[in-house]
């Protein structure tokens, strides 16, 4: 067998191989659109109430809408209940601990806000 027959006999084997080096992780389950809408009107009310964008900043599990929010949904009984820290931009970031905290519940269609449970310091 010549070397080039030999070489391209071991190209096509390893072609055949899966190119990931571990196992194949599972899929995410999909985050309605209702949540996704939930997650952003919670966090956009937060904002308002907390003085707009250049005064706050709500936690990174409110960013997460592919997740649904994260750790910061506490509920989705009759709608979608969230809870979750905030504080002047970059407190993440800076490590600083949160200023305020917000509970929210939010339609089950995601579109508006049915309660504001609680807005104030950390309890």
């Amino acid at each position: 067998m010549s070397f080039f027959s030999r070489s391209l006999g071991l190209l096509l084997i390893g072609a055949s191989l899966p190119l990931g080096l571990g196992p194949v992780p599972e899929a995410r389950a999909q985050v309605s659109d209702a949540r996704q809408r939930a997650v952003n009107v919670a966090r956009m009310r937060a904002e308002a109430i907390n003085g707009g964008l250049s005064r706050y900043r709500a936690a990174r599990c409110m960013y997460g809408t592919s997740v649904g929010g994260g750790d910061c949904i506490v509920s989705t009984d009759d709608g979608y209940t969230f809870r979750f820290d905030g504080g002047a931009p970059g407190w993440q970031e800076a490590g600083a601990p949160p200023t305020v905290e917000t509970e929210l519940k939010i339609s089950s269609d995601g579109r508006q806000v049915e309660a504001e449970i609680y807005n104030g310091p950390p309890r």
